[in-house]
């Protein structure tokens, strides 16, 4: 009998990450030195993590992670101040006093000073755990027990007084005194119970404020973090620049968050990297992970040394941003210290348009003049066509776009599946071409792996799977590549490299958009170049330009494809370098090139004698005879007429779309039920009729028993947009003969690509029937703008395809308002890390706005110029940030505006925008740059829809739904919003300022919101949305007098008497009383008394002057106020406050002066009250009087019937009276009211104070803690 071990089996670890599949082990068998030493990768990403397993050395034991650099910006600390020690301290901006180490060797004696949030470095899940961990550390075992106690005593105080109540003890002799501190013992007792669950619910953690000092120590920058939080630097991180030292250490033993540390502008910016995501450090391994005692888990080329540059910010939740793209291609430039071979990128986005563009310029310098090989992800976009994004789909088609593929061994050791299928795409993986033509998937490679993460996620290794894994695979290829060239001292540039990369691809038999010239073989480009090495044409690319618009390649969509069309394309050789290229190899280049195209349907020239200049031809395309519904492709492939067997020089991809263009009743298509295996893909390609505006897609399935997972994708490519623009994506699971009806938004006269996908990993067949019904309800203007001032807006709608029900919504959901600067200044940034080579600087546009928020709500800002572009973006980067007035940093965002909302409390902000470019002039054309902020309405506000003017004016019958026929249209008129309206008056809404909302027709709830989720974020494909604006124009002027003009003119002002001037005088005198100094205040004073002995106004002013001098005056300002209390008579006061209504003629003047001298009476007793408390409390407690405590006492009733304790007028009062009478619970709940209503300095001190007395110090603790990051001393630099 067999052994248990016998029959098991051996774990396939080759599939945990794939290398047999592209010839990786096959080169490395024969040829272990080919295993990429002598090789730079540079890893654009989220950060390498130089701790996980496997980055530590090569195989030639050098060190693996050469350099970190972060180029976001996220962990950039401003160390401008310097210091000096005094007796071996230094004063932090943290307010912590930090010993300097005996240790420490600083020839300058200076000292640069910063302070870092830890929360700023951490990546999000890192931040939730620590946070949670620091809660149930430090603050749930103590409030917790603290919140029992509390309520206790609540429990304890009820029993005593149902006691007391129940034995008649009470006989109602008790002084007023006694029962108001009985009544406010027993408010105070429940206070402390609702603080702390309030607590507890708006318990935030903003994490720890870490002192930064930067020094140098005569070799090298230092800097030293004080994670010890109580200025012990010589338990805190110390490290050297990263570069220099290769030091990195976990900032914390719980946090395992490994960094270093770069310094920049002579020790004014300390640099700290770390990583905002596992994603590079997983990236990082697949491509040169290393580990000697285990070679089965290395990435594609152990030898390579790594440099890790993060482009994701944490401040935008990893997104990449243009200054961190520039700040990386500029460290690959040229580098004085290394020389970086190989680029991997797995990030990008989606571009509007790939033709121009200040990122594309620079990718265009790096590939085309210094050399750098780039490969990149194509994207997770798929499964439909065009779906690659950026960088592949750059202006240069210089970068090599990789598609995700997954083999058997794969699914077997990472996916742990029953049973193996034939490998295949992954269905989520972008697909080619471009929307210019370009093939956009250059190869394919695996795109899943189970290799190493940080240490901070707390684990060893983690399946991930994506573009964002083919893409390093293919990068460690690379470097397998050049480490052989190197060692065979064979010249090279990307170009020779890239030509045998996809000459010697493997082709797979699945889709061509998904694979592109095939699965990358390393072994056989490796052997391609050694065999066809130093041609005339390895250090030359060759750009296709194709038509008049120039496009990378032929992709013809948008047509009805009834006839034939002819293209013009221009071959041009470029050099590398070219403007330093040697003039005398541009003369020797000569080649004589041999074309040949597969396709029937094309017709173009066999041959094309080629020189170092620009050659033109023309080709055919006749769509004619092909099947309709259906996409084609080839390529016009050109080889060397003198050596063919060296493969293609370069191609002219030829994607071309027939559309279905007849359709059932003209609305109406459907096609039988298919057969769909493991990563089927069928495309559906129709031209949507001119007038449609929505369609609906039912799925049926059949022919199985088990659920099916299918995808459904529909694009449209409109010009000159991303393919986000018109698109819907879902994931739909179906059973036996069930029927799934997916709804979503059209764009008439473009073609749509219907796709259907089976899911990469189904193992039961099934079939699936579709049938597409196209709809038609469209207005007369694509966006509506109703100005306020006209009333009412017409609008036309048509049905033009079929009968159409329609019932028209109009609703306004956000509020905008525009922002002009407040402040504007272009500065040059310069050094290494701004500095194009060349001596180019970078410089910065950084405005200032000024943003007032009346009440809590939801913003967004957005820089209209600029948004929704970043790659395509002219300018080389934007970046907001959004402080409070403490500047405090609450929030970022950058090109994509609508991914960014924060929400703010009532209170002034400030908002800074940078913007990047090499020229000054540029930026200066954006110093007046306008910023729109948009704040959603609290509640939606919707507007009257009517069938006829008639009734939108006279507000009458509302529209009602109503049944169109085919090609008949209806107006509509809506109603501009009552800007009083409730939802609106609280506004403040200004001429200019806009309500911003949607206009929608269709009848159908489903239409009006149909929402699509996919994998990588939400698509919203509204297919019944209108935008819908709202203008806010000049208001009404009040209406004239009806009299004549005549007798206005005529009319004589009333003549002033001495009594009005001396009236004039006393108010003029008064208002200058507290502006003076004390002495020449009082003088005033007792002129303005002797005049107007009653005066209060006069009063009040010398108690304020005098309160203002501080402790020393307390006596005169006690004997100031007792003089306002005793003038003002409460008895009027209170009975007209005890008035429910007030009927007489001129209530409306007497309400007037009741509240004048309410008020002033409020503030003269609350200035004596906090000036008896502020006695009583610099007393010790044994020597405080009853008499005092009586009279503050009665201070506190007197104030309480006219105002609660927390009205601002007395909470300054109330909170030392309380404070006097031991109710800390009820002073530290009107200081948090006053923290809420503005965070200042003063209030926070109050707070963390009374916290104290209550024994709360979990609280204080925290707060104090925190105080750093509440109130630091400058804006977050960019």
């Amino acid at each position: 009998m067999a052994s248990r071990s016998e029959s098991l089996g051996e774990f396939p670890c080759s599939g945990l990450l794939p290398r047999k599949e592209t010839g990786v082990v096959s080169l490395l068998t024969k040829n272990p030195t080919f295993d990429g030493r002598g090789v730079v990768i540079a890893i654009f990403d989220s950060g390498v993590d130089p701790g996980a397993p496997g980055l530590q050395v090569t195989t030639e034991d050098k060190v693996k992670v050469i350099d970190r650099i972060d180029a976001s910006g996220a962990g950039d600390v401003d160390t401008s101040t310097v210091v000096e020690p005094t007796e071996g301290v230094i004063s932090g901006l943290s307010g912590r006093k930090l010993k300097v180490p005996e240790s420490w060797v600083n020839p300058s004696g200076k000292y640069h000073i910063g302070v870092k949030s830890a929360y700023a470095l951490y990546p999000q899940r890192l931040r939730e755990r620590v946070a949670r961990e620091r809660k149930e550390k430090n603050w749930d075992p103590i409030h917790k027990e603290l919140l029992a106690e509390a309520q206790r005593k609540v429990q304890s105080i009820e029993s005593s007084k149902s006691s007391s109540s129940s034995s008649g003890s009470t006989n109602g002799n008790g002084s007023s005194s006694s029962n108001l501190f009985e009544k406010l013992t027993k408010e105070d007792a429940e206070s402390r119970v609702a603080q702390l669950n309030t607590l507890e619910k708006k318990y935030n953690d903003l994490g720890p404020a870490y002192d930064c000092v930067v020094y140098h120590d005569g070799e090298v920058w230092r800097a030293c973090i004080d994670t010890s939080e109580c200025g012990e630097l010589e338990s805190g991180v110390h490290l050297g620049e990263y570069r220099v030292t290769h030091q990195w250490a976990s900032l914390t033993a719980a946090d395992q968050y490994n960094i270093s540390v770069n310094v920049h502008n002579n020790g004014n910016i300390l640099e700290i990297v770390g990583m905002c995501s596992s994603h590079g450090t997983h990236v990082a391994s697949i491509a040169s992970a290393n580990f000697p005692d285990n070679p089965e888990k290395n990435g594609i080329a152990p030898g390579a040394q790594i440099v890790s540059i993060t482009i994701g910010d944490n401040r935008i939740n990893s997104m990449e941003t243009g200054t961190a793209l520039a700040r990386a291609m500029l460290r690959v430039m040229k580098n004085p210290f290394y020389e970086v071979d190989v680029i991997n990128m797995s990030y990008g986005e989606h571009a509007h348009w790939s033709d121009s563009g200040r990122l594309g310029e620079l990718a265009h310098e790096v590939v085309n003049k210094y050399g750098v090989m780039w490969v990149a992800s194509a994207g997770n976009h798929g499964p439909a066509l065009a779906t690659v994004g950026v960088p592949p789909d750059f202006q240069s088609d210089s970068i090599i776009g990789v598609g995700a593929f997954v083999s058997p061994d794969m699914m077997m050791a990472e996916y742990s599946m029953i049973e193996k299928l034939p490998g295949c795409p992954y269905t989520w993986s972008s697909r080619g071409p471009t929307a210019d033509g370009a093939r956009g998937v250059t190869v394919c490679a695996p795109g899943g792996a189970i290799t190493s993460v940080p240490t901070f996620t707390l684990r060893s290794n983690q399946l991930m799977n994506g573009t964002s894994m083919a893409s390093p695979h293919t990068a460690g290829c690379v470097a397998l590549i050049i480490s052989a060239l190197k060692l065979k001292s064979i010249p090279y540039s990307p170009y020779s490299v890239r030509r045998s990369i996809q000459n010697t691809s493997l082709n797979l038999d699945v889709d061509v958009f998904a694979q592109g010239h095939g699965l990358i073989q390393v072994d056989r480009a490796v052997e391609h170049l050694l065999e066809h090495s130093n041609g005339v044409e390895d250090k030359v690319r060759f750009t296709v330009e194709c038509g008049s618009d120039r496009r990378k390649g032929i992709h013809i969509r948008n047509w009805k494809a009834d006839k034939p069309i002819d293209m013009s394309i221009m071959v041009e050789p470029v050099m590398l370098n070219e403007t330093q290229a040697d003039p005398n190899e541009k003369l020797a280049f000569c080649m004589e090139l041999v074309m040949t195209c597969d396709a029937p349907w094309v017709k173009a020239p066999t041959c094309l004698q080629m020189s170092y200049t620009v050659r033109s031809f023309q080709l055919s395309i006749d769509p004619r005879g092909l099947e309709r519904g259906r996409v084609y492709f080839t390529s016009l492939k050109a080889y060397n007429s003198s050596n063919v067997k060296k493969g293609i020089m370069f191609e002219v991809p030829i994607t071309i779309v027939v559309p279905t263009v007849d359709f059932l009743h003209g609305y109406l298509y459907s096609c039988p039920a298919e057969v769909f295996r493991a990563g089927f893909v069928r495309r559906h390609f129709l031209y949507v009729p001119i007038e449609s505006t929505w369609v609906n897609v039912t799925l049926k399935a059949s022919h199985s028993d088990k659920c099916q997972r299918f995808t459904l994708h529909a694009v449209q490519l409109k010009p000159k947009c991303s393919v986000k623009t018109l698109e819907y994506y879902k994931v739909i699971n179906l059973g036996c003969n069930e029927v799934s009806t997916q709804i979503f938004g059209v764009r008439g006269g473009y073609t749509m690509e219907l796709c259907l996908a089976r899911w990469w990993s189904s193992l039961v067949d099934g079939q699936v029937e579709v049938t597409v019904e196209f709809h038609s309800l469209r207005p007369s203007q694509e966006e509506v703008t109703l100005f306020s001032s006209d009333g009412v807006q017409r609008v036309d709608v048509r049905a033009g395809l079929r009968p159409e029900e329609m019932s028209a919504q109009a609703t306004l959901k956000h509020h905008t308002q525009v922002l002009t600067p407040a402040e504007s200044k272009v500065e040059v940034l310069g050094g290494p890390r701004d500095t194009i080579p060349g001596c180019r600087p970078i410089y910065q546009l950084v405005l200032s706005y000024n943003l007032s928020v009346s009440k809590s709500a939801e913003v967004t800002p957005k820089c209209a110029l600029l948004s929704d572009v970043l790659y395509e973006s002219a300018y080389e980067s934007q970046l907001w940030m959004l402080f409070d007035h403490n500047k405090q940093l609450l929030g970022s965002g950058d090109a994509y505006s609508n991914k960014y909302s924060i929400k703010l409390e009532k209170g002034d902000y400030t908002i800074r925008l940078h913007v990047r470019h090499e020229r000054p002039d540029l930026l200066e054309k954006l110093s007046d740059l306008p910023l729109t902020v948009l704040t959603k309405l609290a509640q939606e506000v919707k507007l009257d829809v009517y069938s006829s003017l008639n009734a939108a004016v006279t507000a009458g019958k509302k529209a009602q739904p109503v049944t169109l026929k085919a090609g008949t249209s209806q107006p509509v008129y809506l109603s501009a919003p009552s800007l009083s309206d409730k939802n609106l008056k609280s506004l403040g809404l200004t001429p200019g300022q806009a309500l911003l909302g949607s206009l929608s027709f269709a009848k159908d709830e489903q239409v009006r919101k149909a929402v699509s989720s996919h994998k990588f974020g939400l698509i919203r494909t509204m297919p019944d949305q209108y935008p819908l604006r709202v203008v806010v124009t000049e208001l009404p002027c009040k209406k004239r007098s009806t009299g004549s003009s005549n007798s206005n003119s005529e009319e004589k002002k009333e003549a002033k008497t001495l009594a009005d001037y001396q009236e004039a005088l006393r108010d003029l005198q008064t208002a200058w009383i507290a502006k003076l100094d004390c002495e020449a205040g009082e003088e005033i004073y007792k002129d303005v008394m002797t005049a107007h002995p009653d005066h209060l106004a006069a009063q009040l002013a010398r108690l304020q002057a005098l309160d203002a001098v501080g402790a020393q005056n307390r006596t005169a300002v006690i004997a100031q106020a007792s003089r306002i209390v005793a003038a003002v008579d409460t008895a009027p006061l209170l009975a007209f406050y005890g008035t429910k209504t007030d009927t007489r003629t001129d209530a409306a003047k007497i309400k007037t002066q009741m509240d004048k001298q309410r008020n002033t009476l409020l503030e003269a007793l609350s200035r004596q009250g906090s000036a008896l408390c502020a006695d009583i409390l610099a007393l010790p407690a044994a020597e405080r009087t009853q008499e005092a405590i009586d009279q503050v006492d009665a201070i506190a009733v007197d104030a309480m019937k006219f105002v609660e304790p927390s009205d601002s007028k007395v909470n300054g009062f109330f909170a030392s009276y309380y404070q006097v009478r031991g109710l800390d619970g009820l002073a530290a709940r009107i200081i948090a009211r006053q923290c809420e209503e503005k965070w200042t300095r003063e209030n926070e001190a109050k707070l963390t104070e009374a916290y104290n007395r209550l024994g709360w110090s979990h609280i204080s603790t925290l707060i104090t803690s925190t105080h750093p990051l509440r109130f630091p001393n400058t804006y977050t630099p960019f």
